[in-house]
């Protein structure tokens, strides 16, 4: 597997992760204990990628949920479809946390991992937030 695809792997297993996190409401040692037992065919790195990104998303997730509730006028997270929250969780974690990798790469990679689990309505929603959140960080910086 090319690394882009490692990559791609990665951000899918700490959304599921995130996911599971959320709707099941387990702390992240819950998670981690049930999460990677019946996934132990991935390879180290794309599992190491995966673990990072979910660390950053809880440690820093009162300030992610505040990011996304800025970005989403008129939506509270409570409303949102569980797996829209959790890929904004997911590509917001991976912005603050690893800013070397180009947002537009990461707005990108979360599309492509919503196409494949969230409704064909969510597409535009999740890339005006995550869209208006890269141009903030942007705006920011300079």
């Amino acid at each position: 597997m090319s690394l882009t695809g490692k990559r791609r792997k990665s951000r899918e297993l700490a959304m599921q992760m995130l996911f599971q996190a959320d709707v099941g409401k387990q702390n992240p040692d819950e998670v981690r204990k049930t999460f990677w037992q019946a996934r132990e065919e991935v390879e180290d790195d794309a599992r190491g990628f995966a673990e990072d990104i979910f660390r950053v998303a809880m440690a820093r997730d009162g300030e992610i949920d505040g990011i996304i509730e800025r970005h989403s006028q008129n939506w509270k997270l409570s409303r949102m479809a569980a797996v829209d929250r959790n890929v904004l969780r997911m590509a917001i974690a991976e912005l603050i946390g690893f800013p070397g990798t180009p947002p537009p790469i990461v707005i990108n990679e979360a599309l492509e991992i919503a196409r494949r689990y969230s409704a064909p309505e969510s597409i535009n929603f999740l890339n005006g937030v995550l869209d208006a959140i890269a141009k903030e960080r942007l705006n920011a910086k300079a």
